[in-house]
């Protein structure tokens, strides 16, 4: 049986400690630029990513308020949580509302993408980037 507590203290000890800080610090510009420093010496490359849930734009489509020919369509020139990423690198600037922004290419098509890196995670549960982008994923959330 999982405890979910002890597993709740263990992320929040490796996000302390990704910051530096014996507690889980709030989100802001000085911890978002620590946390990308970290995020760029320890993930690994080739990083393939897919969506934790629809992204803004698909809600509508998603919960059956639009229609599903348009939701098509859109996905062909709008990024899609169902999509396949390959993680390029991050954006210099940093952003408040959005935190980290992903440069990210679209396997099936090479469409170049920013997104919140928030939003992402990697496609495979077993790897050190999944525990790393759900870390982030988790404390920017939760602490802004």
């Amino acid at each position: 049986m999982v405890d979910y507590d002890e597993q709740d203290d263990d992320q929040e000890r490796r996000i302390a400690g990704v910051l530096g800080s014996d507690e889980v610090p709030e989100v802001n510009d000085k911890t978002l630029i620590a946390y990308l420093a970290y995020l760029r010496n320890n993930l690994s490359f080739p990083c393939f990513l897919t969506g934790i849930e629809d992204f803004d734009w698909e809600e509508r489509y998603v919960f059956g308020h639009g229609s599903k020919a348009e939701y098509e369509r859109l996905k062909k020139s709008q990024p899609s949580y169902t999509d396949i990423f390959e993680l390029l690198g991050f954006d210099e600037e940093i952003d408040q509302g959005y935190g980290i922004l992903a440069n990210a290419k679209r396997v099936k098509d090479k469409k170049s993408f920013t997104l919140p890196l928030a939003d992402l995670k990697d496609r495979d549960e077993h790897s050190a980037n999944y525990q790393l982008l759900d870390d982030y994923s988790v404390w920017f959330v939760n602490n802004r």
